[in-house]
């Protein structure tokens, strides 16, 4: 492919990606946004519950997201990493992220130095990127249905079935 190819490509992908800096600088500040960001999809927050996560493992997954910026590039953070972040020991973030693997949502694969030493673990999260893709039907469902009962009270002359049928209870 020439360079000519690809330019327009650039070009348009730069406005939206300039038009969400700035509106999360504006939202967060510029020394606060200029220090980097994280992008975790919604729905992992939604789907907290149906992913059986408590608060804490929660608090773990979004830690492992902030390191992981490419696909294939997994995130490796030490624990004294993660739990320094988290206010939590050593010992505590392994037993939480060895929940998380129990569940599927994390993997650990082991990496080791050229000489043999241990590294930090690679996590990968496959599982919870196909978990929330599981789930994404209903809770687009539900966002759906949710919309358009939303629309349905906007019209003049709503009534809900709860409504008509205390109506009709009444008028008997």
């Amino acid at each position: 492919m020439t360079m000519e190819a690809e330019q327009p490509a650039e070009d348009e992908a730069a406005p939206a990606s300039k038009a969400t800096k700035k509106a999360s600088a504006e939202k967060w500040g510029h020394a606060v946004m200029d220090l980097g960001f994280c992008v975790v999809p919604s729905l992992l927050l939604r789907a907290q519950r149906r992913l059986n996560l408590n608060p804490t493992q929660l608090a773990v997954l979004l830690q492992l997201c902030d390191f992981w910026w490419d696909k294939e590039r997994k995130p490796f953070p030490s624990k004294e990493t993660l739990s320094q972040r988290l206010s939590l020991s050593e010992r505590q973030v392994q037993r939480y992220i060895a929940e998380l693997e129990k569940e599927g949502l994390v993997q650990r694969i082991e990496r080791r130095a050229s000489n043999g030493g241990k590294l930090s673990n690679t996590y990968d999260l496959t599982g919870l990127v196909k978990k929330l893709q599981t789930l994404e039907p209903d809770f687009r469902e539900a966002e759906e249905t949710a919309r358009a009962a939303r629309k349905a009270v906007a019209k003049r002359g709503f009534k809900s079935a709860k409504t008509s049928a205390t109506s009709k209870e009444a008028a008997a």
